[in-house]
């Protein structure tokens, strides 16, 4: 599959994902889930929403096959 998350959207994912388990802790553990959400798209370069609103932040040239 193609990614459609760039790096500083990758990074902006993992603070997110960072601040929401730290408040996990202090709030409510429910906000692991959306935690985990974040830093799986952040590290798999893949969001399903960006998808289904046809968004890509990832700056690539894609390459032609001969």
């Amino acid at each position: 599959m193609q990614k459609n998350v760039g790096k500083t959207d990758s990074y902006i994912r993992y603070g997110f994902g960072v601040v929401l388990i730290v408040l996990a802790v202090f709030v409510s553990w429910w906000l692991l889930i959306p935690a985990a959400i974040a830093i799986a798209t952040g590290y798999l370069g893949q969001c399903g929403l960006y998808r289904l609103f046809g968004i890509n932040t990832c700056k690539f040239e894609p390459t032609e096959k001969n």
